[in-house]
């Protein structure tokens, strides 16, 4: 059954049951039921009865708004507070440009942290449940010693910090193929780092199919999205532009590595789809570009067109392939085009 539906009381705005704010106008939905819990809070006389009130209020108001923070400012105040304190007035308002402590702006970002781990729950547990691979690769010493040089370079550019985000992006991409690979039994080298390119593997044996090919070469963007993600939550938990970038050059590398052309990841996957899949990669991508307006795209659509129109399509579908592949063209979209403060989106 369809979720009921109402209308915003300040635009008429038909609504989904779901949303707390009007996206037409902006308002908040839960306006009336948020000024009967602020009056609530405020006549309340103990502590716990405060923080009962401002609690059912942050549930009803959307994650990032200003009106959230300020009521998770004062559950972290009323939380402070002795159990049997007295209250003989209103909660005091903070102030709004004070900076928040590093345990506010982590519990305060529960939320956001929450949904992101409900939609991507699969990328991060793709590095939490293979960390042991992933510190594996890190046993060799050329990877080492490469990552060691390419670390060097990035941090004369971009300083030490954004560097290390950066070159750990790339190996766990490259991880992502290895994974596959052994799990395919395919013996492979371990990533070797080229500063100003990336970092790559060599494979020992042939891949036998396109499908194991296309298995292969989305592994890596499927790892990759994980790393992005996992940015991306401790960039909004910890208020950190500098996690934020990371997150966004990894969603556009990442991006970049889905041109089918070349070596590239999106040239292996795209082996194993049919004309008809390939027209609809297109219109993906196509449609990403359009409510993103991230660059990349355009490159990955010039590159998609030209393969859809070449006569080396397969005969049979392949639905996995051409599934991750319009998964990972809007998720990785949506993360290159998050706003980074304090610098320019990409």
């Amino acid at each position: 059954m369809p979720e009921p539906s109402l209308a915003c009381p300040k635009c008429g705005t038909e609504l989904a049951a779901f949303l707390l704010s009007c996206p037409g106008c902006g308002a908040l939905v839960h306006a009336d039921e948020l000024k009967r819990l602020a009056d609530t809070a405020a006549r309340a006389a103990q502590p716990a009865e405060a923080l009962a009130a401002w609690r059912r209020a942050h549930a009803l108001l959307p994650p990032g708004s200003r009106q959230r923070e300020t009521v998770e400012r004062k559950m972290d105040e009323l939380a402070r507070l002795p159990e049997n304190a007295a209250l003989t007035a209103p909660a005091p308002t903070a102030d709004p440009h004070a900076p928040k402590s590093l345990w506010a702006r982590i519990t305060g970002s529960l939320g956001i942290v929450g949904v992101l781990l409900l939609k991507f729950k699969f990328a991060i547990l793709f590095i939490l449940t293979k960390a042991k691979l992933l510190l594996l690769g890190l046993t060799k010493m050329s990877t080492l010693l490469s990552m060691f040089v390419s670390f060097g370079f990035y941090w004369s550019l971009w300083g030490w910090q954004f560097a290390a985000g950066f070159v750990l992006s790339i190996y766990i991409h490259e991880m992502g193929h290895i994974a596959m690979l052994r799990r395919l039994g395919i013996p492979c080298t371990a990533p070797m780092f080229i500063p100003g390119f990336g970092a790559l593997i060599r494979l020992r044996a042939n891949l036998p199919t396109a499908r194991e090919e296309a298995l292969v070469g989305l592994a890596g963007p499927m790892w990759g999205l994980g790393a992005a993600v996992a940015a991306f939550a401790l960039s909004r938990a910890l208020e950190s532009p500098m996690f934020a970038a990371i997150a966004q050059i990894g969603a556009v590398i990442n991006l970049f590595n889905l041109t089918p052309i070349w070596q590239l990841d999106g040239s292996h996957a795209f082996r194993a789809l049919t004309r008809m899949q390939r027209w609809m990669v297109v219109a993906t991508v196509l449609a990403a570009w359009l409510i993103s307006g991230v660059g990349m795209l355009m490159l990955v659509l010039i590159f998609a067109v030209w393969r859809a129109i070449e006569k080396d399509a397969a005969s049979e579908p392949n639905h996995r392939a051409f599934g991750e592949f319009v998964f990972l063209t809007a998720t990785l979209s949506l993360l290159a085009s998050i706003h980074v403060p304090g610098g320019a989106g990409m």
